[in-house]
């Protein structure tokens, strides 16, 4: 049974098969998935799937790149209401830093704000956080350093293996897309052979990093096991071992028994 830890189902590209898609997962071997939230309304879309589908879960939170038009003070409790819902809500998520997008000083500041109340709200309902890191490894460092108590997963990890050591001693958990595929991907790879399985989570992203040979496609958890494939392949171990570890690695993390 394969754990897709990330996928974004409440995107515009799935809405002519969403629920058609979505159905024909256990019988592909898709067991579990977690489908975060990256604004208020997505995080209500992934609530409801998440009711809808006794595989799915959900995450809410705000993500770096939706912060425009966010007001803190009315915008944290509606989150809060959110995470409480339903106990189909299983992580705050996606929240991090993106500094490739945002170049401007003032809107670098504004997603920490951001980060760091999201981080407190996890903390405050005991909930793991979903990391989203794009050329912010420092910053996103510093700022989950500060929160000793909350841990998560740093998805669609890009870092280098120093960083993911240290992220390792505080407690978090790496995942993995479609990237650790490609040829190129040699830095991916890198961090694979040195991170213990029991730390590695699988992810599609999807509908975005397809893997190879799907690149350039929609993505979904329909692909996901070829994450499990390639870490397999780099860390030379039985797939059947590498799906059987993530998946524990993601029900334990997100508090899934089932």
């Amino acid at each position: 049974m394969l754990f897709d830890t990330h996928a974004h189902y409440d995107d515009a590209r799935f809405d002519s098969d969403r629920d058609l898609l979505l159905s024909s997962m256990p019988e592909n071997h898709v067991g579990l998935i977690l489908n975060p939230g990256c604004d208020i309304a997505s995080s209500k879309q992934a609530i409801s799937y998440a009711e809808k589908f006794p595989f799915v879960y959900a995450a809410v939170g705000i993500h770096p790149e939706n912060i425009e038009g966010v007001d803190l003070e009315q915008d944290m409790p509606i989150l809060e209401a959110l995470a409480v819902s339903s106990p189909r809500v299983r992580a705050i998520g996606e929240i991090g830093l993106d500094y490739y997008w945002m170049k401007e000083p003032d809107a670098r500041r504004f997603q920490a704000e951001v980060f760091r109340a999201q981080m407190r709200l996890a903390g405050r309902l005991g909930l793991p956080v979903i990391v989203h890191d794009r050329e912010a490894h420092l910053d996103s460092l510093t700022i989950v350093e500060q929160y000793p108590k909350v841990h998560g997963v740093f998805h669609c990890y890009s870092g280098s293996a120093e960083f993911a050591a240290r992220l390792l001693e505080l407690g978090y958990y790496l995942s993995f897309t479609g990237v650790i595929t490609y040829k190129n991907a040699k830095k991916a790879a890198e961090v694979v052979r040195a991170v213990p399985l029991d730390r590695l989570m699988i992810e599609t992203d999807a509908p975005y990093m397809a893997p190879e040979p799907f690149r350039g496609k929609r993505n979904s958890s329909l692909y996901v096991y070829r994450m499990a494939e390639a870490i397999a392949e780099i860390k030379g171990l039985p797939l059947e071992q590498v799906i059987r570890q993530t998946t524990e690695n993601g029900k334990t993390l997100f508090g899934i028994s089932a």
